[in-house]
């Protein structure tokens, strides 16, 4: 009967070695983004392209708030209609 376990012993050297938990913790989360990266370009022949598209759509945005929020208030009047109402 013992010669039917002795398979399941084996030598220490046989065993399966696990990473330390902060290694376990890294290769998780790159896993993870790696999934997500995939799942996001899904469909997409050129996900260089999308991202370069993206950040220039979000820096015109960007562009758009700061020179419509700097007009002061978004009135606008020229000098001369100013002064024909004064004068």
């Amino acid at each position: 009967m013992g010669m039917c376990f002795s398979c399941f012993g084996g030598s220490a050297d046989d065993a399966i070695q696990t990473p330390d938990p902060e290694t376990r913790r890294r290769q998780l989360a790159e896993a993870a983004e790696k999934r997500q990266k995939e799942t996001t370009y899904r469909g997409v022949k050129n996900p260089e392209a999308v991202d370069r598209k993206r950040k220039k759509q979000e820096e015109t945005e960007k562009q758009a708030m700061s020179t419509s929020s700097g007009g002061g208030g978004g009135l606008k009047f020229s000098l001369s209609s100013l002064e024909e109402e004064v004068g």
